[in-house]
């Protein structure tokens, strides 16, 4: 059973993982890599804060088992009530890989943005290259809406930007809608 959690300092040790991973980093717009222990534990405790969300409009959550094991990280940026929407984020730990943790973290999240938030839409942004990660979006019920072609510049390379969304009708009818996460 996953569960999701406000994150915690003793979730620092387990996000480092997932942060120096060579095969995720590939994903990242920003260098992980430099991340220290003490970077992820600051993170934690700051991202926790209620002053954090509010100020920032972000909220992290650690995606758990029901023993408390940490699997990776799960975020709601840039949340815009007045206009209802928010950016997610997720990325998971390698042992979370395979298993449906990051599909059941994504379920609970959205869960969350429809039900509870009243978000009318969630949407998501993705390095074009990131050919496993856009096949898990498009899996989950996504919607490809458009790209920024050469956007950024990463590692020596123009990479174009992908963005996907979801509405809260497509959510109703997506494989979420009965999904017993």
């Amino acid at each position: 059973m996953i569960k999701l959690r406000r994150l915690q300092e003793k979730d620092a040790e387990n996000m480092l993982e997932w942060m120096h991973d060579p095969e995720n980093q590939k994903g990242f717009q920003r260098d992980m890599m430099s991340m220290t222990l003490e970077n992820a534990k600051n993170f934690c405790i700051e991202a926790s804060s209620e002053e954090y969300c509010k100020q920032n409009r972000d909220l992290h959550l650690a995606i758990i088992d029901e023993t408390d094991e940490y699997f990776g990280t799960i975020s709601l940026k840039n949340i815009n009530m007045e206009y209802h929407s928010a950016e997610m984020a997720i990325s998971v730990r390698k042992k979370a890989r395979g298993q449906g943790v990051a599909k059941r973290a994504v379920g609970l999240l959205l869960q969350k943005c429809f039900g509870e938030m009243g978000l009318h839409r969630v949407y998501l942004t993705v390095l074009s290259d990131n050919i496993v990660a856009i096949r898990f979006y498009e899996k989950c019920g996504f919607t490809y809406e458009g790209e920024l072609r050469d956007h950024l510049f990463i590692r020596g390379n123009y990479i174009s930007w992908k963005l996907y969304g979801m509405l809260e009708d497509e959510y109703s009818e997506s494989i979420f809608s009965e999904m017993k996460c």
